[in-house]
């Protein structure tokens, strides 16, 4: 297999990866579905792969990249990181759908996601603390934790309620984050 083959037969299995995890969850995302989906052969798939779960955790790896909005430096602020999550679900509703089955789905089942999901909360919390502490200087430490929680967890949610209700306004839900 040459190199650009090679890297044609990946994509198409982590597409369709992609694809299953977000229609049916890890149950879909069997090797032999992931197969007749990239239309590539078993043979094929364990070239590239050891396992079905190194194919998922690659999904979940770029769906967790893809959540994390690009650091705008060391200034960035709350509204920065709350529109920067509405534009990733707007924009990649399907990344947003597989993000969300795997981290609970996945993270419930398996350690491994469970780890990574964990680690991505802890970062994506500690960014949202960091910019309400820049905001407001006397809420303290605690203070900011319990905020982004509480902020992230609101998003994550409103995230899941766009995903199944097409009519849902998630940036004005989220823009309502903001005034609290």
């Amino acid at each position: 297999m040459t190199y650009r083959a090679g890297i044609a037969t990946r994509t198409r299995i982590l597409e369709a990866s992609r694809s299953l995890l977000a229609e049916g969850g890890l149950e879909a995302a069997t090797v032999k579905a992931i197969c007749v989906r990239a239309e590539v052969m078993p043979g094929s798939f364990y070239n590239l792969f050891k396992s079905k779960e190194e194919a998922v955790l690659t999904v979940v790896r770029d769906a967790i990249a893809a959540v994390e909005p690009v650091a705008v430096g060391p200034e960035e602020s709350v509204a920065d990181l709350v529109n920067a999550f509405v534009r990733f679900v707007n924009t990649e509703p399907v990344i947003a759908r597989v993000y969300l089955i795997m981290a609970v789905s996945g993270g419930v089942t398996d350690p491994t996601i469970r780890k990574r999901v964990l680690r991505h909360h802890q970062a994506r919390v500690e960014r949202f603390s960091n910019s309400l502490q820049r905001l407001y200087p006397k809420i303290g430490a605690d203070g900011a934790n319990q905020r982004a929680e509480a902020l992230v967890a609101a998003l994550t949610g409103y995230a899941l309620h766009a995903i199944l209700d097409p009519d849902f306004d998630l940036a004005k839900h989220a823009e309502g984050l903001l005034q609290l």
